[in-house]
């Protein structure tokens, strides 16, 4: 760690992610001398790769506007690339690399063969017109295209990048490679090679895990109390399937601030969900403007503010810190999952463990997602589609190995299990071997 914060001082997010594992795996690290022998930590935390190239594009008033685009290819141990695109202002290279080494070990926890990527840009999506992301999305995989294939690295979608953005960049892939290869991206449009389930997969799965967790911990979902935050496609499938599990989700929010719904989020307002993200909008008052008598909008405030059970980070990472930690506590929170990446602070998530908070961290609860995307390769490499119920047959199947693998890895001495370190230690252990079975590459 001190030769990485040395060599990367200003990428913040970047060091807290490799933080994270190195303390989790430390211990087992130590018992396999071969590992330190091949170096695998050294060799882990540097990807593999890096794309960094400009996107130009022409705006609705004929304007010419410059980002920057970016892939990270991290490792490969154990399949192709396999990760997200981000279109958010405040994208970075740090934010990338971080996105990119969790996505490793989330990867390798789905039990798929696919190996860990991310990438993206500082387009920010805010305000565009359907013309003006399709002309971005377009020029953005003008220089993406040579560097992605169906066995080589598959993007899919990732906050500001959603079914539109898809189809958008594919549309350009397949015009430049000149073949129909569906499988190059993940997340597509139903009628042209996309899964089933795919748009609600990281929200179904997060609540599928935080359930197996509970019931673990000898609780139920059923009748608890529910803050998640955000609006956009993770949101909305957490929400869709905490009320299909019988919670009553009481909060929602946004960067203007946090909508209270004290009686439960309804169908027509976990629909609406979808039209308030594809407006660009990025208000989260438009739903208490759509349902006023139902929605209490409060500028300023964060959804961890809403006394809860269960809090459930679904928009970005390093969103619930230290302080908002202690005020879930004061209001009552005993569990909180993270389903965005990172979505919790060290600060945070040492607050929860030492207050005996139920806890487990994005790389395992928002699995669901990848997990479908692998899945949505599968159908695509056969030529074939599932139903419904076949897909989410094994997206449960996959999010309760994912927490048995935590549970085994997890389990401490006195019995309590530490989902952080259950993780990490599943992930890294399969990346490592794969690594240390493939030579010094």
């Amino acid at each position: 760690m001190a030769k990485l914060q040395a060599k990367y001082s200003q990428e913040k997010e970047y060091l807290q992610a490799v933080q994270e594992v190195l303390e989790s795996i430390e211990d087992v690290y130590n018992q396999h001398p071969e590992f330190e022998k091949a170096k695998i930590v050294e060799r882990l935390v540097e990807p593999d790769r890096i794309f960094t190239f400009r996107v130009t594009w022409i705006d609705d008033k004929g304007e010419v506007q410059t980002n920057l685009g970016y892939r990270v290819q991290f490792n490969s141990a154990i399949g192709p690339y396999k990760g997200g695109l981000r279109f958010h202002k405040a994208v970075t290279p740090s934010m990338l690399k971080f996105l990119g080494f969790e996505q490793t070990f989330k990867n390798a926890l789905t039990t798929l063969p696919m190996g860990g990527a991310k990438g993206g840009s500082d387009f920010d999506p805010v305000g565009k017109s359907d013309a003006e992301i399709m002309r971005f999305c377009q020029a953005f995989m003008l220089e993406l295209w040579k560097c992605i294939g169906p066995d080589q690295d598959i993007p899919a979608g990732d906050v500001g990048v959603g079914g539109r953005e898809i189809g958008f960049l594919y549309g350009m892939y397949k015009k430049l490679a000149r073949e129909y290869n569906t499988g190059v991206l993940t997340g597509k449009g139903a009628t042209w090679g996309g899964s089933i389930l795919r748009p609600e997969a990281t929200g179904f799965g997060a609540l599928y895990f935080t359930q197996h967790l509970l019931h673990k911990a000898g609780k139920d979902i059923q009748g608890k109390t529910v803050a998640l935050s955000g609006f956009g496609n993770v949101a909305w499938g957490a929400a869709t399937k905490a009320k299909q599990l019988g919670a009553k989700v009481i909060a929602i929010s946004g960067p203007d601030g946090v909508c209270q719904i004290p009686d439960g989020i309804t169908d027509e307002m976990i629909d609406y969900m979808l039209v308030m993200r594809a407006s660009n909008r990025n208000k989260v008052e438009d739903m208490a403007v759509k349902f006023p008598e139902l929605a209490k909008f409060t500028p300023g405030k964060k959804s961890w503010s809403v006394k809860c059970d269960i809090a459930l980070p679904c928009a970005f990472q390093n969103e619930l810190n230290g302080d908002d930690a202690k005020e879930l506590i004061a209001n009552g929170t005993w569990c909180c999952c993270e389903v965005s990446n990172m979505g919790c602070t060290p600060e945070a998530i040492h607050t929860f463990q030492s207050n005996g908070i139920l806890f487990a961290p994005g790389k395992a609860v928002n699995a669901g997602g990848v997990a479908t995307s692998g899945l949505e390769m599968t159908q695509n490499a056969s030529h074939i589609s599932w139903s419904a119920q076949e897909v989410d047959d094994k997206l449960h199947f996959i999010m309760q190995s994912i927490h048995e693998a935590c549970v085994k890895y997890g389990t401490q001495p006195d019995g309590h299990i530490d989902y952080v370190k259950g993780a990490n230690i599943a992930g890294f252990m399969k990346v490592a071997t794969a690594m240390l079975e493939q030579g010094i590459i």
